[in-house]
């Protein structure tokens, strides 16, 4: 491949931060021809993060350890970690593998992006481990091919986001703390996306209109379309909706959820919350912690 730098290999890369995003808004303004829908979002990195560590195979073996897997619990076969790895191996032609070790922290099923931005972590982590460096261009079109979401955290910074996820122009935002809550249950992505009740017509926004509510008050613009449909297949999220109310804030599902949260007060004491909710305070980055790899 003429256009691959290589260079010499590492032998591991350890503590690679894979940060979690939150959707400020998420408008669903059409659907394509091929089924998939058309979106405007602000995506938004903050500091609750996966930690991946990456040790050099010359044997061409691709592996992953879960290190947070209890005894008995089946490792996941193929997930977007592992697949990152074998498209950038194939994409590359290298003939070099890696063991893959994941602190996993960010929930599934919350719509906070954990397995996409383990991905795009992966493919950073393993251009430096095997020496290796694709074209920006086609490392954004390999990280597409494994989700909508990928190529947002090789951006590195928030980012107003449109088409399919694949259109992002990077953007600042106002320092702010947030409260996010994921509880037990989880959805599937695809139930609210098939769902014959899902507004799939908003009004185009513009990035000059979000930017226009400064002082911190774009973090009340819009709202998420997929919230509505998602609130009737969830009502733990309900409750957790109904809870941050009860605090004096303004909650927001993040995706296709479950997960909330609301922008919070510096200075707030939170309350007690139900035992079976993941109830974390977050900042937002100032950059993805990978900026420049």
């Amino acid at each position: 491949m003429s256009d691959l730098t290589v260079r010499a290999p590492l032998k591991a890369l350890y503590d690679v931060p894979a940060p979690a995003k939150l959707n400020l808004f998420l408008h669903i303004t059409g659907r394509r021809a091929d089924a998939y829908h058309l979106l405007q979002s602000v995506f938004m990195l903050i500091d609750w993060c996966d930690t991946l560590h990456f040790e050099l195979r010359r044997d061409g073996v691709i592996s992953r350890t879960d290190l947070g897997m209890t005894v008995n619990q089946d490792l996941p076969a193929e997930d977007l970690s592992v697949r990152a790895a074998r498209a950038l191996q194939a994409a590359t032609g290298t003939t070099l593998g890696v063991h893959i070790s994941l602190e996993k922290r960010i929930p599934s099923q919350a719509g906070m992006g954990g397995g996409s931005s383990d991905a795009a972590s992966c493919l950073l982590a393993l251009q430096r481990l095997w020496g290796l460096r694709l074209p920006p261009a086609k490392l954004m079109a390999l990280a597409l091919s494994l989700g909508a979401d990928v190529p947002f955290f090789l951006c590195g910074s928030h980012a107003w986001v449109e088409g399919i996820g694949e259109l992002i122009t990077p953007i600042t935002l106002p320092a702010a703390r947030f409260l996010v809550i994921k509880p037990a249950a989880g959805l599937s992505t695809q139930a609210i996306f098939s769902s014959p009740e899902l507004k799939r017509d908003t009004k185009t926004a513009t990035m000059l209109g979000f930017a226009a509510n400064d002082n911190g008050r774009v973090y009340g613009f819009g709202r998420n379309d997929l919230q509505p449909v998602a609130e009737k297949l969830c009502p733990p999220m309900v409750q957790s909706l109904n809870w941050l109310t009860e605090q004096g804030l303004q909650g927001r599902m993040t995706g296709s959820g479950s997960a909330v949260f609301a922008q919070m007060p510096n200075e707030m004491m939170v309350s007690d919350a139900p035992g079976d909710w993941q109830i974390r305070q977050c900042g937002n980055l100032e950059a993805h912690p990978l900026a420049g790899w």
